[in-house]
């Protein structure tokens, strides 16, 4: 959450409706008492005069839970907490919640279920969404409950339970999940549909309907029937107590899911490990047999995950405002990403004029109020943030008497928080199992937001302390606060009764909730993805400070993660997510439903970009990954702010920077001596890097090192890599080019790197082998390799819209690193299988684009014209004998370039799919 100190707590310029949620009973006062925490110490009761979780109208509110959840941390800042933080007082049930392919509300008799296809452009054209709409409401002949508790749940599964006196209802839900999963007594199963349903299939107790052009499908216990009745449909449960439904990809896919019916979700848990620079995460799920022995399921992945995993994936998709969901069929997947690397500072360069940052560093350590009269949690986080980075940086040129004392300044700071009884102190709340900081900000105390913001500089900043002072950050003197704070944010234990896992960040989403309570008709939301990824970069330098390695490699998971998901939902980097119809390249604020170009204080478009940038530390490099994205997001910046930033000028010119450094030092000469610096940032640190980035390069997010802690920068070809060791002994990190760099103890080392090759190609960046003939491969690459597996990808709808020569919601297969000559009076070329089944009207398209040089941005396009599809099942050739429709640029030699393939239905309303991994699934590029 960023803001100007003026900034009303309750603005926003967001067109969200809020849908009413309720109040549970007060806590009851009790007497304060002082834990001790290493030197330090916080409270178990809040100051006076001090609020805690309240709703809209400032009434206390504790959890609400059943008897068997009472004693578990609840997981607020989650995709489903209003379940359990009843925000308003008429609405004892939930608001709408986002699982993602489908949507959930609580009522009074049963669950809501919507699977919304159609995006709406809202808020004067700023918001996209795909608002919840119930289809359907799964529930119990007669079931009128007065609440709805959360029972039970797990990393992404949750289970609400309902009970009027005669009837109890269960239902387990979650994310990826198209099955809800009942289990119910004293009534008959009772589906209610929002309008009558058409019947497409009736197997007693498996029945198929499509309801609002969705389809579903309903299943009872064996021997049950299903009875329908205008828009009620009942089946006894002959003495079970269970039943289910899906919501089909196609009517055509109800004997897979029918398999599945009976496989009930119990539990879902990710496991993560960060080894040799490679961070890997296993999703599971947990199921039991209600019939037979099936323990399989089906589950959605968003395209953040499909687009690194190697695990087989079913032709069968699905819409969501995250773009295309892929169906798996099995009860778990692993993801494999490169680390995401984190550095303390940039590090030294000749670009850099000691003299000049001198004196920037002086301006900051002699200020008369160097924490700018912060006083709540997050502007003095916000104020430590300021002064840890220039610690390191001060360090880097000598000046060791200004590193000490903005030292001094921090840890005097951090303890005065970090001691109870002061005017500022934490507290603990025993009924929501929370740390709070009062005084807070921005509802911290009141509605459980931003933990994982305001915090995230706290421990960044004990982390800065930590590498030059281990004793302070001992557990017997202030390291046990600052594992406290994490506890808080994000605990990496599921059995601490204090706290919850990972309280604000959803793993299976792939990034951070803000809301506590997540009481919005939109859902829950994030607006400063990069506040979250400072919590984890600051995980990743305590625990590399501290040899904390199990709090380190969290970072790195959490951030490689969030890194993706911000990539994809809030900049659309592949351009595959964010709908037509929304005139944005980027998203300020991700919510449940969508996307808004926007924040909760300001309509400013520096802010609206800024705010997913911000602050710009060691732990922001992986922003730099998509180049491309980087330059349409300044330049949307400046077309929609009438030019170039002013207000946050520095921030955008250290986003720039990240992909393009000669502009962003461009601008820097032209523009800093008459501006004010954004309230985290300063001119020692802003001039520090950008002129760093302008002598070594951009970050070069190709190559990762096989420690979290390191990086690789490029400036015309030539790489620069860096580490830092925290080690007490010399270590030799090696990268993953082949190349190695001796690093010194508790130093950081710079150099062009010995050795070469590549002993660890990535497996998700495929080059070329031999050859100029690719195969499209499952999964969206594009390999030479020819022993693959066949196999086929669905193709989404052109919902009925007339899509020739635009890319809609298209299939993309990608190479990168292709070296190439173009060959004299040579063309592109492919031959492609395509089946639309008996489906009349479709007409797949292809465009193929060449990046000659890597750097993100499309050097040609080349659309062919679309191919008519036939009604009969079985494949049909599409080549590029059909011809060009558009052809934009021009062809030049291929240099570390990038070859894509994309394919889309550019007419009619249904799907079609294209082979893969054969002979009959290849493009061939002009090149030799």
């Amino acid at each position: 959450m960023q803001a100007s100190l003026s900034r009303p707590a309750a603005a926003t310029v967001l067109v969200v409706a809020l849908a009413a949620v309720g109040l549970g009973p007060a806590a009851s006062p009790a007497a304060a008492a002082t834990i001790p925490a290493g030197s330090g110490s916080y409270t178990d009761s809040r100051p006076a005069g001090t609020s805690g979780p309240t709703t809209n109208t400032g009434a206390p509110v504790t959890p609400k839970l059943t008897a068997a959840a009472k004693d578990k941390p609840v997981p607020t800042n989650d995709w489903w907490s209003s379940l359990a933080y009843q925000r308003y007082g008429d609405n004892p049930y939930s608001t709408p919640m986002y699982g993602h392919p489908l949507t959930y509300q609580a009522t009074s008799g049963g669950l809501e279920v919507g699977y919304p296809t159609t995006p709406a452009i809202v808020g004067g054209g700023r918001q996209y969404e795909y608002a919840h709409k119930a289809d359907l409401t799964v529930g119990l002949s007669g079931l009128n409950s007065p609440d709805t508790k959360a029972d039970d749940w797990s990393d992404w599964t949750v289970t609400p339970y309902w009970a009027d006196g005669t009837r109890t209802l269960r239902t387990t839900i979650g994310h990826g999940m198209p099955f809800v999963y009942a289990k119910g007594s004293g009534g008959d199963a009772r589906i209610t549909t929002a309008g009558t349903p058409t019947v497409f299939a009736d197997n007693g107790n498996v029945l198929g309907i499509t309801v609002a052009g969705h389809h579903y499908a309903l299943f009872a216990p064996t021997g049950s029937d299903w009875n329908v009745s205008g828009t009620a449909i009942t089946a006894g449960l002959g003495g079970k107590d269970y039943f289910s439904l899906a919501v089909l990809p196609s009517t055509d896919a109800l004997a897979t899911y029918r398999k599945y019916a009976f496989s009930f979700v119990t539990g879902s848990k990710v496991a993560w490990e960060s080894t040799g620079g490679t961070v890997r995460a296993t999703y599971s799920l947990t199921t039991e047999a209600k019939e037979g022995t099936e323990r399989g399921t089906l589950q959605a992945l968003y395209r953040h995950q499909w687009l690194h995993t190697s695990d087989a994936l079913t032709p069968y998709t699905y819409v969501s405002p995250r773009g295309t969901m892929k169906v798996r069929e099995s009860a778990s997947f692993t993801t494999s990403q490169k680390n995401q690397g984190v550095l303390p500072a940039l590090p030294a360069s000749g670009g850099v004029d000691k003299a000049r940052l001198t004196g920037y560093l002086n301006e900051v350590a002699n200020d008369s109020d160097p924490f700018s009269g912060a006083a709540d949690t997050y502007w003095t986080g916000k104020a430590l943030g300021r002064l840890a980075q220039l610690v390191p940086v001060a360090d880097q040129i000598g000046q060791t008497g200004i590193r000490d004392k903005l030292l001094g300044l921090m840890k005097g700071r951090l303890q005065e928080w970090f001691t109870a009884g002061g005017a500022s102190e934490f507290s603990y709340d025993k009924s929501w199992k929370t740390l709070t900081g009062y005084p807070a900000s921005y509802g911290s105390d009141t509605e459980l937001n931003d933990h994982h913001f305001h915090y995230s500089y706290y421990v960044y900043a004990a982390a800065v302390i930590a590498q030059y002072d281990q004793a302070w950050a001992a557990d017997s003197a202030w390291g046990t606060m600052v594992k406290t704070l994490v506890r808080d944010t994000a605990n990496p234990s599921r059995t601490d009764s204090a706290y919850p896992f990972l309280r604000g960040f959803d793993v299976y989403a792939g990034h951070s909730w803000a809301s506590g309570h997540q009481g919005f008709a939109a859902g829950n939301n994030q607006e400063s993805s990069s506040e979250s990824i400072n919590l984890s970069a600051g995980l990743v330098l305590w625990g590399a400070a501290t040899g904390d390695t199990g709090l380190r490699d969290l970072g790195s998971y959490l951030l490689t993660t969030e890194s993706e998901a911000i990539t994809q939902y809030w900049f659309d980097a592949g351009q595959q997510v964010f709908p037509g119809t929304f005139g944005h390249d980027t998203v300020g604020m991700v919510w449940g439903s969508g996307g808004a170009y926007s924040t909760w204080w300001t309509a400013n478009p520096e802010e609206i970009h800024g705010i997913n940038v911000l602050p710009v530390t060691g732990g922001s490099l992986h922003l730099a990954r998509e180049k491309a994205a980087i330059k349409r997001n300044i330049a949307e910046m400046e077309r929609e702010n009438g030019g170039p930033a002013v207000e946050w000028r520095d921030l955008l010119w250290e986003f720039e920077s990240l992909a393009d450094p000669a502009a962003a030092k461009a601008k820097w000469d032209a523009g800093n001596g008459g501006y004010s610096p954004e309230q985290g940032e300063s001119k020692a640190h802003t001039y520090h890097w950008i002129t760093t980035l302008d002598s070594l390069g951009a970050p070069d997010l190709t190559v990762s090192g096989n420690i979290p802690t390191s990086a690789v920068f490029a400036r015309n070809g030539v790489r620069t890599y860096a580490a830092h060791n925290y080690d007490s002994t010399a270590r030799t990190v090696t990268f993953s080019d082949g190349k190695t760099l001796s690093v010194p103890a508790r130093s950081t080392a710079t150099g062009t790197g010995a050795g070469g090759g590549d002993p660890d190609p990535d497996p998700e960046e495929p080059g070329p082998s031999t050859g100029n003939t690719f195969r499209l491969k499952s999964g969206g690459t594009l390999t030479t390799a020819t022993d693959g597996a066949a196999g086929a990808d669905t193709l989404a709808s052109a919902d009925g819209v007339n899509r020739d020569g635009t890319p809609y919601r298209p299939t993309v297969y990608e190479v990168k690193k292709v070296d190439g000559t173009l060959a004299a009076g040579a063309s592109t070329a492919f031959r492609l299988r395509v089946d639309a089944g008996t489906k009349v009207g479709l007409a797949p398209q292809v465009r193929v684009s060449y990046d000659l040089t890597g750097d993100g941005t499309f050097d040609r396009t080349e659309t062919y014209r679309y191919f008519a599809t036939d009604p009969v099942t079985g494949w049909e050739e599409y080549t590029q004998a059909v011809g060009t429709a558009a052809v934009t640029g021009s062809l030049g030699n291929l240099k570390a370039g990038t070859v894509r393939l994309e394919i889309w239905n550019a007419l009619g309303n249904g799907t079609s799919q294209v082979q893969t991994g054969t002979d009959a699934a290849v493009v061939k590029i002009p090149f030799v």
